[in-house]
């Protein structure tokens, strides 16, 4: 509500502060005592167009030539909840008296004419001023008739004159709107998420095809695999190692002796040692279990050199299978391990999208269902509006008939 208006240098209005009381507040006067002046000012303080003309000139307070002439115009409103709220929005801050001040300074000079709004001091853009304008006031005058002409007041207040019953029906309407809309929101979002899921779910399958084709079982396969390429890529280095051990240790092609004779003749003496000096018999022991395992490893190394064989087809097929689950590795990994692990949660991911049981018939039904509703009130709520609109027009053109206006259209 409007308490309070005050008014400077605008139009004919040297000064002016206007105080409205709760309640209907009426302006009388006679033609030209300025009532038109203070529904402008009204107006201007709240956005509406001003020209340099609003400034009042000539009086004796004007401004020395060169300086601006300047009109300022202020309007206290009673602050409400909604205007509370709307102005935290805006980030400007509470006046105390639980008010809302709008004013507007006017200046013009001969060349510029300026204009600044501002809400609780805080300067606002025009932008700012039409959004308060609308939760303010509402400025009508004599011969207007735009809102009539407004389908969504005709409706209100069509509304209003029908009674409980039409506005009663208008809340069913409303009620079972916001009922289809939100079973309309709830179906999209499930179609987007059907749509997410069957996505997902053909990427699982292709992930799964992939990683079924390798055939993973053993976290331990690559490093195994690694070591038989090392193995058959040095086949021929083994044979030549494992020979030359072979003969140091068991029989040598030269004249040098092998560990084995070595051992031998050094337990001749270790036992000669023995029938003087019983207690150097254990060292026998030990030289004689030495001299079984160098002969031991001696034929091993043997058979290792002779069982030792290139094969140039399984090393091929070592390394791509070594190629193979290295890019699986990357992919699902990084190691081997884990690309198994990661393959046992997509095939329990695969198997929770594949037991989805959330019906999206079921909500395209309930969709339908609500929506029938809905236009079943609505039609409901058009007929009796159009009830209503036909009382009203027999009790306009009856409201007429003293005015001899009962042949207007209505």
């Amino acid at each position: 509500m409007l308490s309070l208006l005050r008014i400077e240098n605008f139009a004919l209005i040297d000064r002016l502060e206007l105080e409205l009381n709760p309640g209907l507040n009426v302006l009388t006067g006679e033609t030209g005592a300025g009532k038109s002046i203070i529904l402008d000012a009204i107006d201007i303080v709240l956005g509406g167009k001003a020209t340099n003309r609003a400034i009042r000139s000539g009086s004796d307070c004007a401004p020395p030539t060169g300086k601006a002439n300047r009109a300022l115009i202020e309007a206290t409103f009673v602050l409400t909840s909604e205007l509370q709220d709307w102005l935290k929005s805006q980030e400007i801050e509470l006046l105390e008296d639980d008010s809302v001040v709008c004013s507007r300074e006017l200046s013009a000079t001969k060349t510029s004419f300026r204009s600044r709004s501002r809400i609780n001091g805080v300067l606002a853009n025009r932008q700012l001023i039409a959004q308060l304008r609308q939760k303010l006031v509402e400025i009508t005058a004599q011969g207007q008739t735009v809102q009539l002409m407004v389908p969504e007041h005709q409706r209100d207040l069509l509304d209003l004159y029908g009674g409980a019953n039409l506005l009663n029906q208008r809340q069913t309407v409303a009620s079972l709107h916001e009922i289809a809309q939100t079973a309309q929101r709830n179906l999209e979002k499930r179609r987007q998420a059907e749509k997410d899921r069957l996505q997902r779910q053909d990427l699982l399958q292709f992930q799964l095809q992939e990683l079924d084709k390798s055939e993973l079982q053993d976290p331990d396969e690559l490093d195994h695999l690694e070591a038989e390429r090392e193995r058959l890529s040095h086949v021929v280095d083994l044979q030549q190692l494992s020979y030359q051990a072979y003969q140091l240790l068991y029989q040598s092609d030269s004249d040098a002796p092998a560990v084995a004779d070595l051992l031998a003749q050094a337990e001749s003496l270790l036992a000669d040692m023995a029938e003087y000096d019983k207690n150097t018999e254990p060292f026998l022991e030990t030289l004689k279990t030495a001299q079984t395992l160098a002969l031991e490893v001696g034929r091993d190394l043997s058979r290792y050199g002779e069982s030792l064989e290139a094969d140039p087809e399984r090393l091929d097929e070592v390394e791509t299978r070594i190629r193979s689950l290295k890019q699986i590795a990357r992919k699902y990994g990084p190691t081997l391990a884990e690309a198994i692990a990661t393959y046992g949660q997509l095939k329990a991911e695969l198997s929770e999208l594949t037991d989805d049981e959330q019906s999206l018939d079921k909500l395209e039904q309930d969709y339908q269902l609500k929506q029938q509703e809905l236009v079943k009130v609505c039609r409901q709520l058009t007929q009796l509006r159009q009830t209503a609109a036909h009382h009203l027009e027999q009790q306009l053109v009856e409201a007429l008939k003293p005015l001899a206006m009962a042949k207007s259209p209505v």
